[in-house]
């Protein structure tokens, strides 16, 4: 796999660089976050390994820069701060997965692993349609009754679980374990700030709300969107 480190501290990313250069990987390496941001956007990885304490920009400013401009490789996040509203802060952010220092080498590459063997799309499945609303996976863009809407990366995935379970309950932990991987409650509103800011974009100019809030049980997409 191709991969792309970003990391100020040289002895940390020689030593990462050379782990994954014995393993058959072929690797690029950025000193600091505007150099990051310019060859994550120019050529194409497989995976990154993106440090979060990186000069001239800050890894989560090249990490929302990314997500903006529509950059969908899985990012694993690397930070010494391991503090719940940290990891959130990197996940809302646009990362898949992230990693505290210190860390070994060996999980980090059984991370990476585990990022590449998601999934990919499904030609079957790169459109979805509820109602008067499409969804295009491949093209990352939203319509509805033919208007653009345009979604940060975090709004889309939250609709697109929405979609994929039209006339169905979506729960609070579902979103939180398959949109930003937690497998816990971290205690915050993320869930409920994404919704509103997706409520606010979809609805804008309609007057009826697709997105139904069961109280206590989840959400749930109207079938006639």
């Amino acid at each position: 796999m191709r991969v792309l480190i970003a990391e100020d501290d040289s002895g940390t990313a020689d030593f990462v660089a050379k782990t994954l250069g014995e393993k058959g990987h072929i690797v690029a390496c950025a000193d600091s976050g505007e150099e990051a941001l310019r060859i994550g956007l120019a050529e194409s990885f497989d995976v990154i390994v993106l440090d979060r304490m990186l000069p001239v920009l800050d890894g989560l400013e090249v990490l929302r820069r990314w997500r903006a401009q529509g950059l969908g490789t899985p990012v694993l996040l690397l930070t010494a701060l391991g503090g719940i509203a940290d990891r959130v802060a990197g996940l809302e952010a646009g990362a898949d997965d992230y990693l505290v220092k210190p860390f070994a080498v060996a999980e980090l590459l059984a991370r990476l692993t585990a990022l590449m063997r998601r999934p990919p799309i499904n030609d079957a499945t790169t459109r979805l349609e509820v109602g008067a609303i499409t969804l295009d996976l491949l093209k990352r863009e939203v319509r509805r009754e033919g208007r653009e809407v345009h979604l940060q990366p975090r709004e889309f995935a939250l609709l697109e679980q929405l979609m994929r379970h039209a006339g169905k309950v979506v729960t609070r932990t579902m979103f939180l374990e398959n949109i930003w991987g937690f497998h816990f409650d971290p205690q915050t509103n993320i869930v409920e700030s994404h919704l509103s800011r997706l409520r606010s974009k979809l609805n804008e100019g309609f007057a009826s709300d697709p997105i139904e809030t069961l109280r206590g049980i989840g959400y749930r997409m109207r079938a006639h969107g």
